[in-house]
């Protein structure tokens, strides 16, 4: 059941290809006695997917927007922690993951951006 969520949803299945990717870099990074990073990392990279996923059974559209909030801030750390890999001369090149992570940020904030325009449409329509 879940395959069929993630395949037929593309923030799902960006999170789920990006958090398999993030996962062997924070490998080599721990290889490379990296632990912190490769923690924090793996940590905040696999998050983005993790509350992508919750959201699909977000109790209302309130709690959807809040799920997918959590992702956005998520996506924000993961964009820190391979910034600081990028500019590092001894962590692995991460250009790929970067720009992983940029598409699920536009997606992110495509997705909240057109819930709360919904949200307000319904709101100013009970008063």
């Amino acid at each position: 059941m879940q395959t069929k969520l993630i395949e037929g949803n593309p923030l799902l299945l960006k999170s789920v290809e990006f958090a398999l990717a993030v996962i062997e870099y924070c490998e080599r990074l721990v290889d490379d006695k990296k632990f912190v990073i490769a923690h924090q990392l793996l940590r905040s990279g696999t998050a983005i997917g993790a509350n992508s996923m919750e959201a699909q059974n977000a109790e209302s559209k309130k709690d959807f927007l809040h799920k997918l909030k959590i992702a956005a801030k998520e996506t924000d750390e993961t964009q820190y922690w391979l910034m600081l890999c990028s500019r590092s001369t001894n962590h692995p090149d991460c250009k790929h993951l970067l720009v992983m992570v940029d598409e699920l940020a536009k997606i992110l904030m495509k997705i909240i951006s057109s819930t709360k325009r919904k949200l307000d449409l319904n709101s100013g329509s009970n008063t």
